[in-house]
């Protein structure tokens, strides 16, 4: 299976915990480890999980709710440069998707890096929001786990606020 290779307009561009940038969202409810916030520029919602080494990832969707990003951001040290382009293999249960990241730097909270892969394969949604785990393996640099516990009930949390900003 292929994550969607989509060329979209900058998306997320900074990690939730920022003050300056917290105006743009909102925060809609926690659950499981997981918050949902309010975009309120893309009229859309977005969940965020932040682990024990201040890694955060983030799941939502694009300007036109067509495609879904997820994003992982990190304070180790990255040699990730922003807008810099690389395959990746993402492998969620018994699926494996592969497709392009997209590296963010400075357009994010100081001292994060990452990147985010976008996609419009339903099966990914539903993959993510069942399993546990998703082991990420980038093209360039070693690979890692997200831990998805808890995606199930924040996808449905999400679900239920995008359709309030409708």
């Amino acid at each position: 299976m292929k994550l969607a290779k989509i060329m979209g307009t900058a998306l997320l561009g900074t990690v939730i915990a920022t003050g300056a940038l917290a105006q743009k969202f909102e925060h809609f409810g926690s659950v499981e480890g997981w918050n949902v916030f309010v975009d309120h520029e893309k009229k859309s919602c977005l969940i965020e999980a932040k682990d024990d080494l201040s890694n955060v990832v983030q799941m939502g969707l694009t300007d036109d709710r067509s495609v879904a990003y997820i994003g992982v951001f990190t304070k180790a040290e990255t040699d990730i440069k922003k807008g810099q382009k690389e395959g990746v293999a993402i492998l969620i249960g018994d699926n494996l998707y592969t497709g392009e990241a997209t590296g963010m730097r400075g357009n994010i909270t100081e001292g994060y890096s990452g990147g985010y892969v976008l996609t419009d394969d339903p099966q990914v949604a539903e993959d993510i929001a069942k399993q546990y785990t998703m082991a990420v393996f980038p093209e360039k640099s070693y690979g890692f786990i997200v831990d998805l516990k808890g995606t199930y009930k924040a996808l449905e949390m999400a679900r239920e606020c995008n359709a309030k900003q409708m």
